[in-house]
């Protein structure tokens, strides 16, 4: 329950920063703003202030910002008017420029919430868990990978190899393993030159990441390089009552040696009841026989290795100011790439997140962030917040009919004409709009079906 209620703020949050641009704009233009509303439905308070009626609604999912005129297009529609009544101080009363100015204000004000979100986070630090630049090859491990033969990985294919570091990925450097992720995602299809260490060894070496229908990022057919040491042991686990410690390192399992993480993975994939393993402990080599259980979500072990910390911070407000607006640019670059992805084969069932998902994962952000509290928690729930209201930015901008880009799109075609549109042209492309959107609730819904049933 307290993941959907966060998850509901969150969106909330960032719904009102939206209309409160929509507000702020038309007030500046001269045109009347009849309710502004925190939260949907009924009304359950107002109060009149400065000629607008700011309420307190049922429903907490965002809020609204109704101005003078917005009728006009139902009444022209139902008493069959050639053009929208044009009443001064309404929204189409006004001249058309004013009007996409209001509707570029919405869009803008997510935009300038996310840059100063980034800003605070860049400021506070943000902390990160992930692992080396070192690579270990799927197709190795087929058994995890289901890659059996065939058509070879774009790592088989570009010549990497297992415990191969990437240091950098088209000249941007690669520190960590992270860094191999975002680069490597958001570039399917497109060749990239990596600069690989091999035994001492520099070799440039040119890829191509395939594209992941399922996810629409690219894949090039690698895991991450984590070293066998035990960082923490969950209690009551088999290694807890076989007495492993953190700090352990080990060394076999079921007498096969392990060089890293996926080694272990690989060997229980084939589900074995028991295991013994040895492990280096200080300066003595110990071995234990453990009970393996599959039941529950985490490893049969009850094990976690240890993994690198980064941290990120500006050093002053100036350069977390301008590191903000860096972040913010830099998501919408990877927002558009991704839009991109939707019309190359990409699986929109899977692709694209609807309402309750988009709720639940802002909510088991949130939640996660609140147990860790510190600077930690609060960095991860901003930056989860600056990635949504990036998302209505660029969502309300698409020139789709009824969205903010499909009425900017109307408002400039006036001004081309050099007179209003016709009520019935505009009912034309709004219908157009209203199925477009239908099409995708129906593909957003179905997603979050797909994703709540584990599918």
């Amino acid at each position: 329950m307290l993941t959907v209620l966060y998850g509901l703020l969150g969106l909330s949050i960032v719904v009102l920063i939206h209309e409160l641009g929509h507000f702020m704009a038309a007030r500046l233009v001269g045109i009347e703003v009849e309710a502004f509303s925190i939260g949907m439905g009924p009304k359950l308070f107002g109060l009149s202030r400065g000629g607008t009626e700011w309420r307190i609604s049922a429903f907490p999912l965002g809020g609204y910002c109704r101005m003078k005129g917005e009728e006009g297009f139902k009444q022209a529609l139902e008493r069959k008017l050639e053009h929208i009544p044009a009443e001064k101080g309404s929204f189409y009363g006004e001249a058309a420029w004013k009007r996409i100015l209001i509707l570029l204000a919405g869009p803008f004000f997510n935009l300038l919430f996310a840059a100063l979100l980034f800003g605070i986070v860049a400021l506070v630090g943000l902390r990160v868990e992930t692992l080396p630049n070192r690579i270990v090859l799927a197709s190795d491990y087929p058994l995890l990978s289901g890659q059996t033969g065939g058509e070879l990985s774009p790592a088989q294919a570009g010549g990497l190899k297992t415990g191969d570091w990437i240091v950098a990925i088209d000249g941007k450097p690669v520190k960590d393993y992270s860094d191999l992720q975002d680069l490597v995602s958001v570039n399917a299809q497109k060749e990239l030159l990596f600069e690989v260490e091999r035994s001492g060894t520099r070799l440039f070496l040119r890829l191509r990441p395939r594209l992941d229908k399922e996810s629409g990022q690219g894949l090039i057919g690698v895991y991450a390089w984590a070293e066998p040491l035990v960082a923490s042991v969950a209690r009551g686990s088999s290694a807890a009552i076989a007495g492993l410690k953190p700090g352990d390192y080990i060394v076999e399992l079921q007498g096969e040696p392990v060089k890293h993480s996926i080694d272990i993975s690989s060997i229980l994939a084939k589900k074995p009841e028991r295991a013994t393993i040895r492990i280096r402990r200080g300066s003595e080599l110990l071995d234990f026989t453990l009970v393996l259980s599959y039941d529950s979500a985490s490893s049969p072990l009850g094990l976690s290795f240890a993994t690198i910390t980064k941290e990120e911070r500006a050093a002053s407000v100036g350069k977390a100011f301008v590191q903000g607006w860096v972040e913010s640019f830099e998501m919408i670059g990877l927002s558009v790439k991704g839009l991109g992805m939707l019309f190359r084969g990409v699986n929109l069932f899977k692709a694209i997140s609807g309402p309750a998902r988009i709720t639940y994962l802002i909510g088991s952000a949130t939640q996660a962030s609140i147990a860790s509290s510190g600077a930690a928690g609060l960095s991860t729930i901003l930056s989860f917040l600056a990635f949504l209201s990036v998302s209505l930015f660029i969502m309300n901008l698409l020139p789709i009919p009824a969205l903010d880009g499909g009425q900017i799109l109307l408002s400039l075609a006036e001004i081309f004409r050099r007179k209003p549109l016709l009520t019935t042209t505009i009912y034309r492309f709004q219908f157009i709009g209203v199925a477009m959107i239908l099409l995708l609730f129906f593909i957003a819904t179905f997603s979050d079906i797909l994703f709540f049933s584990g599918r």
